[in-house]
């Protein structure tokens, strides 16, 4: 007997909230906010659960703010990803790059890997590789030699974003249709971006992906071929 794909997603569902001891997620994205664009739904799912999430970013956002002074840039956005995560009842973590500088060489890549070893995760979601914006592409090379260095340890997903990523395929999806408004309140907690201008697009992307999926909206995900299976919400 074979099950839908909603039956297969329910069925995952309920599998995930029989889980006795909670899951460790971690979501890696280049800026502030990145993470939130592309899984706040997701996320918003999991801790409803009473899971661990965790946010990774790979810098504070120094390069943009809006109207303030780039010098402020750090703390403004710093201050935006933590609100963003108490509303979706996660943890930040930064890493210790720049925005619009990012490095991938050898000691970046240890580096990186270090920091998603601490956290012992069960699954990392992170940035699609084709991406027009280079610090999301350097996030997710760096958090793919991490899962590799690991020993394919965790499952390893990759996540889009709106306006940014391109050829992406998901196979995977979670219904977020019961979690929108705090979706919304996560994205919309990083008022320096300018919410109104990108977080409609992500709305359309969400949407898609539901008629793919057959929910009214959902995330969309795909797991790397050589990548062990991750409960999803």
């Amino acid at each position: 007997m074979t099950l839908s794909r909603r039956g297969f997603l329910a069925s995952a569902a309920l599998s995930l909230r029989a889980q006795s001891t909670p899951l460790k997620i971690v979501v890696a994205g280049g800026h502030p906010g990145d993470p939130e664009c592309g899984c706040a739904g997701t996320i918003a799912r999991w801790t409803g659960l009473g899971h661990q999430v965790t946010l990774l970013y790979l810098n504070r956002g120094e390069g943009f703010c809006g109207a303030a002074s780039l010098s402020r840039c750090a703390s403004i956005r710093t201050a935006e990803a933590e609100k963003a995560c108490a509303i979706l009842k996660a943890r930040s973590v930064f890493a210790d790059q720049i925005d619009g500088r990012a490095i991938v060489d050898q000691a970046h890549y240890h580096s990186f890997a270090r920091i998603l070893s601490a956290e012992s995760p069960d699954a990392v979601f992170t940035q699609w590789p084709v991406d027009s914006h280079p610090d999301h592409r350097a996030v997710s090379s760096l958090s793919v030699e991490a899962w590799l260095q690991s020993g394919r340890k965790f499952a390893f997903y990759y996540y889009e974003v709106a306006g940014d990523t391109s050829m992406f395929r998901p196979t995977e999806y979670v219904d977020i249709s019961g979690v929108e408004s705090r979706r919304r309140a996560a994205c919309y907690a990083h008022v320096s971006q300018q919410p109104d201008k990108w977080y409609p697009q992500q709305v359309e992307v969400t949407l898609s992906r539901g008629r793919e999926s057959g929910f009214p909206q959902a995330e969309g995900f795909l797991r790397h071929s050589e990548s062990k299976r991750a409960l999803l919400p």
